[in-house]
């Protein structure tokens, strides 16, 4: 399993991204999907998450800003970041699983965001 993300860039605080993470392979549709973000110093931490029947958990922090959702046909996760504040700027990854006690990573994107 690949996974591929994009969307990440610079933009000014209030601004808005839409992340994606396109994943290779057949089990897309049968494994959660999560975005994930480490800023420089920190840990990495949740973002979003869906399952593979649409359950959906949100960090706390983009509750209300941020939407997750997935286009199994595509095999493809999307993360839609409005209102973006200074404290979103971070690498975010994508990941899949677990699948049989293995979960996938992607190469992250770098999204930064102007105050």
């Amino acid at each position: 399993v690949q996974l591929q993300a994009s969307g990440g860039g610079l933009v000014q605080a209030g601004g808005s991204l839409r992340l994606s993470c396109a994943a290779s392979g057949s089990i897309f549709s049968l494994n959660a999907m999560g975005w994930y973000r480490q800023a420089p110093g920190e840990q990495r931490e949740l973002v979003a998450r869906i399952t593979s029947v649409g359950s959906i958990v949100y960090a706390d922090s983009v509750k209300g800003r941020f939407i997750i959702s997935r286009e199994n046909a595509k095999n493809t996760v999307y993360l839609q970041m409005d209102s973006l504040k200074a404290e979103d700027t971070a690498v975010y990854y994508c990941n899949l699983g677990p699948f049989r006690g293995v979960t996938y990573w992607g190469k992250g994107t770098q999204v930064t965001v102007s105050s």
